[in-house]
This record gives C-alpha cells, sequence and structure tokens, in this order.
C-alpha cells in the first residue's frame, strides 16, 4: 500500500511547513493517474497523523480527472485509467492531468491572544 508512506510524507510536510501549530485540516489535490485510492488516504492519514501535531485534523481529496494529448492525431481526450491510449489506438501520448498530487492548503488552529 503506497499510500501510506505518501500519506507519512504529506504528513512530515506539513508538520515542518506549519512550525509547532496545530492542523485542522488538510487539503491535496489528487490526480485520477496516480493510482492512489481516496478511501486507502483517509485511513493511512488517520494513523499516520496520530500523536502528532496533525491529530484530530481532517483530510479533504480533490480527485482531478486524467486527461491525456495525443501526438498522431493531436486529440485531446479523458483517461482515467494506467491504459495510456488515444481513441485513434497510438500509444504515443502525453498526460495532460491527473498525474499531480499536491497539498493545495492547510488550516491551522487559532491560537488565543497573549494577555
Amino acid at each position: 500500500m503506497h499510500e501510506m508512506s505518501l500519506v507519512a510524507d504529506v504528513v512530515a510536510l506539513v508538520e515542518r511547513r506549519t512550525t509547532g501549530r496545530h492542523v485542522t485540516e488538510v487539503r491535496l489535490r489528487v490526480g485520477a493517474l496516480t493510482g492512489v485510492l481516496p478511501d486507502a488516504m483517509q485511513f493511512c492519514f488517520e494513523m499516520a497523523t496520530a500523536g502528532t501535531r496533525l491529530e484530530g485534523a481532517t483530510l479533504e481529496l480533490e480527485t482531478v480527472p486524467g486527461r491525456i494529448a495525443c501526438r498522431t492525431c493531436g486529440a485531446e481526450s479523458s483517461c482515467d485509467d494506467h491504459v495510456l491510449l488515444c481513441g485513434c489506438g497510438s500509444a504515443d501520448v502525453g498526460v495532460v492531468a491527473g498525474d499531480d498530487l499536491m497539498v493545495t492548503s492547510v488550516a491551522v488552529r487559532r491560537e488565543p491572544a497573549c494577555a
């Protein structure tokens, strides 16, 4: 399950970037062509955040559909699996969208003002 290592990397990145603040939400953009399973990401997120400043945070996933562009016929089309073939039958395609995994935002708890 590669989702666990991906989530562990996301948790480590967020911890480094939030400098000691308690995280309440993490939003990820996940491309359909990454092979990442959203349910597995959610499950792994709960395990990976236990005992960290992200414990109890929610994970919001935005799935980006896959898109390919054919170098043979010039067509662009959707593609949500790992069989990267154009409708014309060509495998000479480039991925246009859907192969990314990106943290798009992080929410942190507001700390009370010091008196």
